[in-house]
């Protein structure tokens, strides 16, 4: 006989009022209700599965580690990326060396760097304290001048930024700009430059090519005292990997 916490599980892949539903009520069981979500993943179809990583997210229970790390071998790709975000936002024990296997599935699969799936498993891998990002001294510098909660750097230096990065071997991926208000921090729409990388190219050809995107991008962004850039980069070691 099913039990209820068994088919809230199973509700986890239904409509979305449903889902969201069987979301909430599982998040109130808790830990309770954790046994049954991991036995219940394997059945769940993508939606379910997300979903059910939220609900191992904010029960926050390290029951989930085991189950979290078998998702990273999911065939959806979105699933994968989420399950290596929670991973870390977990803090789960023994989960470096699965991330470092999934991040070089990604590159094996050609995977752009600047999709979402190898930068969530990137920032997984930071918070984990396994990536230490490349962050030059102008570069540092200048974030230090920012307000605390800023979401990045002024965006009048953003030219600054991106030859700084560009000048220690640094490929900038794409930029996000902000807003920063009293009350609320908000997105703000940039350039919309159009660009794409070929990740066959060397790495001295791709640190150039997006130093030029960049920085045109840079002539063209929203400045303005209460205005930041985000830009996300990468180092040679994160294209190649030492195995």
């Amino acid at each position: 006989m099913t039990s209820p916490i068994e088919t809230l599980v199973q509700q986890l892949d239904g409509k979305a009022d449903e889902s969201y539903d069987a979301r909430a009520e599982l998040i109130r069981i808790g830990a309770d209700a954790i046994p049954a979500i991991i036995s219940g993943l394997p059945s769940l179809g993508g939606f379910g599965q997300l979903t059910a990583i939220e609900v191992f997210e904010e029960v926050g229970d390290p029951r989930c580690g085991s189950a979290l790390i078998g998702l990273l071998d999911s065939d959806n790709p979105t699933v994968r990326e989420w399950a290596a975000m929670a991973l870390a936002n977990l803090s789960v024990d023994g989960a470096v060396e699965p991330l470092r296997r999934a991040y070089r599935a990604c590159l094996e699969r050609a995977t752009p760097p600047d999709w979402a799936e190898p930068g969530g498993i990137r920032w997984a891998l930071t918070v984990l304290g396994a990536r230490t990002p490349v962050v030059p001294p102008l570069t540092a510098r200048l974030r230090s001048a920012a307000a605390d909660d800023a979401p990045g750097w002024p965006s009048a230096h953003f030219a600054e930024i991106v030859n700084d990065l560009a000048d220690h071997a640094q490929v900038i991926l794409y930029s996000q700009f902000w807003r920063v208000n009293a009350d609320r921090t908000y997105g703000v729409t940039g350039p919309g430059l159009d660009w794409e990388l070929d990740w066959t190219a060397p790495w001295e050809h791709l640190v150039e090519e997006s130093r030029a995107w960049s920085l045109l991008e840079a002539s063209a962004a929203p400045v303005g005292d209460t205005v930041f850039v985000a830009p996300a980069w990468i180092d040679r070691t994160d294209l190649y990997p030492k195995r």
